[in-house]
């Protein structure tokens, strides 16, 4: 499957979190839960600029994120990508996602403290070279 595929976008649409796994330096894993929006070639994400899943994606950019659901009959879908992350300057199309995310997350003006991202956030997007799913037909 490819992450354009119907299915899977609609999948991720009705997702509010997906989890993302970077590479720390001494090679372990690091999973957080993220907010994200996706696209039928991207998913793009937004974090505290100082943190440690940033410094490792600064380092190495390769990373894994997971979505996942289950049903209340038990029926377990979901969806993971693997690619490698691009931070985003500020421009037309960063601009453009940062008004999707106020769509997508309402609180976020009131975190933000305004419509602006503030400069100590960072934009990444990531370009998945493989996407894998399960339960979603």
């Amino acid at each position: 499957m490819a992450l354009d595929d119907g299915r899977i976008q609609g999948f991720l649409a009705s997702k509010e979190v997906a989890v993302l796994a970077t590479v720390q330096a001494d090679g372990a894993p690091m999973a957080m839960p993220m907010w994200f929006l996706h696209a039928p070639t991207s998913v793009t994400m937004i974090s505290v600029a100082d943190t440690q899943k940033v410094r490792n994606l600064r380092r190495d950019p390769r990373v894994s994120v997971v979505a996942e659901a289950v049903s209340g009959s038990g029926e377990v879908r979901g969806v993971t990508l693997q690619g490698r992350a691009e931070f985003l300057s500020d421009g037309p199309e960063r601009r453009a996602l940062i008004e999707r995310f106020h769509a997508k997350y309402r609180g976020l003006e009131r975190l933000w403290g305004g419509k602006s991202m503030p400069a100590n956030r960072v934009m990444f997007k990531i370009v998945p070279s493989r996407v894998r799913s399960w339960g979603l037909g």
